[in-house]
Parts: C-alpha cells; structure tokens; sequence
C-alpha cells in the first residue's frame, strides 16, 4: 500500500466511525426513549449534544491542526470519543447518557476537518474536491451500518452492546493514524501555523465566507438533524413502521448521502463548484418540502433518497472556502465553516425535538403528523432562504486555488 492510499484509508476509517456515531440514534431512538424515560425534547438535546460538542471544538481544532498537524490532534481526540462510547453504554441514568455523547462529540470532532488538513498536504490542489468527497462518500457508509445492520444487531446483542464495540475499534484506529500517517508527505515540510487568532480575524472579516456559513449551517445542519435523529422516529410516527422497515428506508438515506457527498467533487470539478452547490441546494430544500406533506412509503423512500443525495453536496462549501485561504490556514477555515454547520446540527436537532415535542402524543406514544410538518417548514424555509443570500457569490467568477502546498525541503514530524 503506498504512502498516500495509506493515509486515505487511516482517514477514511476515522470518518466511518464518525459517520456511525452521529447516526445511530435514529435507529436506537425507540430503545433509548424506553430504557431511560425519555421525552422527544430530551432526545432531541442529549442526540444534539454530539454535535454541540463537536461545534464547539471546531476553533481551538482548526488552530491545533494547524499548528501541530492532524497526525497527533485526530487521532488524540479519537481516544477521548472512545471512553464517552463506553460511558454511552453502560449509562443508567438520563446525565450519564448525556455526557457520553457529548464526548463522543468531541472525540469526533477532528476527524473530518483532520482529514481535509492532511489531504489538502498530501494532495494537489486540483485533486482536493474529488480526493475530499470520496472521503466523506466512503465514509459515509457509516450510516449505512447505522441503519437495517444496527436494528437487527441492535436485537441481538442491545445498543449497549453496540457501543462498547465502536469504542474498541475507535481505540484502535486512533494509533494506526500516529503510527501509519505523517502531516505531510516526506519530500514536502510541515510548516506549522501561527497558534494565534490572526487567522481567525482574517476568516471572519471575509466577506465571501458570510455568503457561505449559513448555507452550510441549513444545508449540513438539516442533513445531519434529520439523519442523525428524525428521521427515525418521522417513520415510526408518521408511518407507523416497524424497526426494520423503517431502517431499510433509512438505509436508502444513507446510500444517498454517501452517493451525494463522493460524487460531489467529480461533479464540482466539471460542470462548476458553485453551480452544483446552487441546484442541489435547491433540490434539498424540495425534497424537506415534500417530506413536510407527509407523503405515502413509496414516494418517501425516494426522497429519503433525494434528500440525502443533494445535503451531501453540502461538502462543496467546504472546497469553496479551501480556495480562498492559503494551506497555513486551511485548517482554520474549513473548521469556521464547519462550525457553522455542526452547530447548526446542534441548534436543529434540538430545536425540532422542542416543535415535535410541543404536540401531544396518541395512546400509543407516537407524535403526529403535524408536528413533523411544521419542523420540516423551518428547515426547508431556512435552506431557501440561505441560498438566495449565497446565489451572489455564487454569479462570481468560479473560485480557483491561488495558493499551491508549498514544496520546500522536508522536515520529517
């Protein structure tokens, strides 16, 4: 295996996991609201709480990945989303749970934005769309196992089960990337960044990365929302399925996600970065509205589908604020953007658990349609709304890399 397939496949297999993590508990929801009392607002906030820590490590992440590299930041993170799965599983009461999925958050929260440092080193600036979606597609099959394979181990072994195994593999993986990857190749130096908020100041005062950040917050937050939670219990409630049923459609959502965020760069690199992240916005913003109609299995699994393959174009916001800094501050970007997305996971996750919740429940525990109607209005509404504020930058020139890896002689870290 050569150097640079080895250090895809180390980062590739950090971001599975990250994938599974975040999505589980849309399978689980029924067994966790069970097992611990839970109400729909309390699934909403301990599920959101991932992404909540995940939000709030992006800033001291983008500058620790670009002072020390993601070689050590990931994987050490890594670790500490090990013990908050083992905590996960073993947790008895409402608070326990809670924490443990916030450090999972945490544990995660490098994985993406690591991998985007190191191949934005490793990789030329002509292969980092293509390069970076066949990540997030490939890794996005985490969701996949977080579907139809997690219900029925889920009946064989329990969630908690589940978690104690994600937890020993995710201490594994993490000593593979220290052992088996560098920050840059060996015939390049790593030149680390200035551990200041200069570059921070020089993100935020831009003012192409405003036209960017709430795309992104509706687009990866209602992806990752509604994935990663609602869209569990949307079937359960609104169709009434079972557990299995229900995850074989999920597992079509899975399967559209991954198909969206690994063809996105292919794309991006030929029909024009901007012009797809404008028409699978906008088809990701109508398939929330035909879900808010409540439509019969069929037509949803297929949105289900669309929904899923248009929100992984999201990634593309990404590439696109790549192309505006230079590598020193490739890590602080895309996790300024990043934040904006995973914090917007955290807020709609949350804030759909507090409209769903607001209806009252039937004898048999299950929320009504309506109350998934007004939820998906929110998110469609807000994903329209961002685009038309993005559709400025969008009608400028098509955004080039101006600033090439700097090829100086290496220095081995």
């Amino acid at each position: 295996m050569s150097k640079y397939t080895r250090v895809f496949v180390l980062f590739t297999a950090a971001y599975f996991l990250s994938y599974f993590f975040r999505s589980a508990n849309a399978v689980i929801a029924p067994d966790l609201t069970r097992a611990l009392s839970l109400s729909a607002a309390d699934l909403g906030l301990m599920t959101s709480l991932f992404f909540a820590a995940f939000a709030l490590s992006q800033i001291p992440l983008g500058i620790g990945l670009d002072r020390w590299g993601p070689r050590w930041v990931t994987p050490g993170l890594m670790l500490v989303g090990a013990g908050g799965s083992l905590i996960f599983a073993v947790a008895p009461t409402f608070g326990l749970l809670a924490l443990g999925r916030a450090l999972i958050g945490v544990g995660m929260a490098g994985v993406l934005m690591g991998s985007l440092k190191a191949f934005s080193q490793w990789f030329p600036p002509h292969r980092f769309a293509t390069v970076s979606a066949l990540l997030v597609g490939i890794g996005a099959s985490g969701a996949l196992v977080a579907a139809s394979p997690l219900a029925w181990l889920n009946r064989i072994i329990g969630w908690r089960a589940v978690f104690v195994i994600g937890a020993v593999v995710t201490a594994a993986v993490a000593p593979a990337i220290m052992v088996w990857t560098r920050n840059t190749p060996p015939e390049v130096a790593w030149k680390p960044g200035a551990p200041d908020l200069r570059g921070l100041r020089q993100v935020f005062s831009d003012g192409r990365f405003w036209r960017i950040a709430p795309l992104n917050f509706f687009m990866t937050g209602s992806l990752l929302a509604f994935q990663g939670l609602w869209a569990g219990p949307y079937l359960f409630d609104v169709l009434g399925l079972s557990e299995i049923a229900a995850g074989n459609i999920l597992l079509l959502l899975g399967i559209g996600t991954a198909l969206g965020f690994g063809g996105s760069g292919w794309l991006a690199d030929r029909l024009g970065l901007t012009r797809v992240v404008v028409v699978s916005a906008l088809l990701f913003g109508l398939s929330q509205l035909v879900l808010l109609l409540t439509p019969p299995a069929a037509l949803v699994s297929l949105t289900y589908l669309l929904f899923g393959v248009t929100g992984g174009f999201s990634l593309m916001l990404l590439a696109h604020v790549r192309h505006i800094f230079p590598p020193t501050m490739t890590g602080q970007a895309v996790t300024a953007v990043n934040l904006f997305g995973i914090g917007g996971t955290f807020l709609l996750q949350w804030w759909m658990g507090l409209i769903i919740g607001a209806f009252p429940v039937d004898a048999a525990g299950h929320y009504p349609p309506l109350a998934y109607t007004v939820a998906l209005l929110v998110t469609g509404v807000g994903t329209g709304a961002a685009l038309v504020w993005y559709l400025p930058l969008a009608r400028q020139r098509e955004p080039v890399d101006a600033y090439a890896p700097d090829q100086v002689p290496a220095k081995r870290r």
